[in-house]
């Protein structure tokens, strides 16, 4: 009991230390409550459900920065799939086996006229070439911080098989091998020390099936079975037991050595060949925070089914969206990149006003936004991708309040353009966002209304604020600000709606807020 309450105390006190200012004061006493009865997590799902509770933190933090970066950035072609594309010689096919072409895929095509026969060089011939000579983790961070984001997750393990960190379960890591530095360490010292949250992401469960086997290949040789998986050449083989354990050794490994606060789980996870593990894996992982002294966090995209129950993690949706209000906390991953999320030199960039939107949009249905950046080989990042996310930072600087520690509303928002939501729905056609489409945040007693464009009038009616709307019945509306700009307002409340005028001279160039004090 003693030793409980020991564990409870550290744990309160790094629950106050990473919430960055709750919104509540009352849930912050009822959160130590439950400290002082807290139990350590069992494999269980009963026991995980019963225990664990979303930590606050992470939905205060709304932001932050992804990183793919690995071998893959030396060919830059196509996207960060290239080892697995360049090995697909007579078909292309998804990760669940289904057909996508018949006939040999272009990146292999590129592979062989370029590097040579698929027997003599192979992906584990780009790792001498993946140099990252000019990383320099400080700069990176610096940017990241600039740009308004609260924490980073850095890819740890990518399909490839190849560990951005100093391994102890692998030969085949970044500290060991081409950079030959702990790439991970090095981002995680330089981002605690500035001051970000520091998570990371394992995609390493997929390495099972990402590799094609045949024995025109270098990936049916025994010596890289280790990076191209121990797998046969049948394409529907089970993840093998000795696979899972591999799988297991690296996953303790990242967690136990570096200790992130976000541990980020790409879909191979959810399928059922990895049941018993996930209920293994989120009681360790817990357990392992009570220990450090944090509240830790488990994104997954529970693919296709739940994979984990809902509760015991939070959910991520990769490059879509939700179409309404999740209580739950969750999150969208997504890249700047519209068709790689690695480093490629024919990459089709979004802007930063769309990017913008996305996290107007995403925070005002109680979503976090991970956006993802993909350096070169050379270890410096892009230079329009740095551009990119100074101006999504210029704009946090003016508008952030409308945005950290922010609450949903009661209505996400309002206006005429309706999007698909779902998993991978960013693909599907985007009809651009007008001054009408209005998202909606709260904090404390402000409410702040976003208009995602600018109305060209310079005034808005908000029709969710109208004095007769389901949403607005009880508020009382005692001044309305436009942030980053000294605009006198002027303000009418009818039936309809709040009609707002006097905005003066467009202020930015993406979403604009009005901050209405209640």
């Amino acid at each position: 009991m003693i030793l409980m309450r020991r564990v409870s105390t550290i744990l309160l006190v790094s629950i106050l230390l990473f919430s960055c200012g709750s919104k509540k004061e009352d849930a912050k006493k009822d959160m130590a409550s439950k400290m002082d009865s807290v139990a350590l997590f069992e494999p269980n799902w009963e026991s995980i459900k019963k225990n664990y509770k979303d930590p606050e933190w992470f939905n205060d933090q709304k932001f932050g920065i992804f990183i793919h970066w690995g071998p893959y950035s030396v060919p830059a072609h196509g996207s960060e799939w290239y080892p697995r594309r360049m090995y697909m010689d007579s078909a292309t096919f998804t990760a669940q086996l289904k057909p996508q072409q018949d006939g040999p895929n272009e990146t292999y095509l590129h592979h062989k006229k370029t590097y040579g026969n698929l027997k003599d060089f192979g992906y584990k011939d780009f790792i001498p070439m993946f140099k990252a000579e000019k990383f320099d983790p400080k700069e990176w961070i610096s940017l990241f911080k600039k740009a308004g984001a609260k924490y980073v997750v850095p890819v740890a393990d990518h399909h490839d098989g190849f560990a951005m960190f100093a391994s102890k379960a692998t030969k085949w890591n970044a500290a060991n091998m081409g950079p030959k530095r702990d790439v991970l360490g090095e981002l995680f010292a330089e981002g605690r020390k500035q001051g970000l949250i520091m998570g990371a992401s394992s995609h390493y469960a997929f390495n099972w099936s990402y590799y094609n086997k045949k024995d025109h290949f270098d990936t049916v040789d025994p010596e890289y079975a280790d990076l191209y998986s121990p797998k046969g050449k049948d394409l529907k083989e089970p993840v093998s037991e000795e696979f899972k354990k591999m799988w297991w050794d690296r996953t303790v490994d990242l967690i136990d050595n570096y200790q992130p606060e976000i541990l980020w789980f790409d879909f191979y996870l959810d399928i059922p060949d990895y049941e018993e593990y996930r209920p293994k894996l989120a009681a360790y992982y817990y357990n392992k925070g009570i220990e450090w002294g944090k509240e830790v966090v488990i994104n997954d995209k529970n693919l296709f089914h739940e994979a984990f129950p809902e509760g015991t993690v939070i959910y991520d949706l990769e490059r879509g969206k939700l179409p309404g209000i999740r209580k739950l906390p969750w999150q969208t991953d997504t890249s700047i990149g519209k068709n790689s999320w690695g480093y490629v030199t024919n990459e089709e960039a979004k802007t930063p006003n769309s990017l913008v939107d996305d996290l107007v949009d995403i925070v005002s249905k109680n979503g976090n936004l991970l956006l993802n950046v993909g350096p070169r080989a050379d270890g410096t990042i892009p230079e329009d991708q740095q551009e990119t996310l100074l101006k999504i930072g210029d704009w946090l600087a003016t508008n952030g309040e409308a945005i950290y520690n922010s609450e949903y509303w009661k209505t996400f928002g309002e206006g005429p353009t309706e999007e698909e939501g779902g998993y991978m729905s960013e693909h599907a056609k985007k009809k651009d966002f007008t001054a009408q489409d209005i998202r909606f945040t709260t904090n404390g007693n402000k409410l702040y209304a976003i208009m995602l464009d600018w109305p060209k009038d310079a005034k808005i009616n908000i029709k969710s604020l109208g004095a007769t709307s389901e949403h607005a019945k009880d508020i009382d509306i005692k001044s309305i600000r436009l942030l980053g700009s000294d605009a006198n307002l002027t303000f009418e409340r009818t039936d309809a709606a709040l009609e707002v005028s006097g905005l003066g001279a467009k202020t930015g160039n993406f979403a604009h807020v009005l901050e209405i004090t209640l």
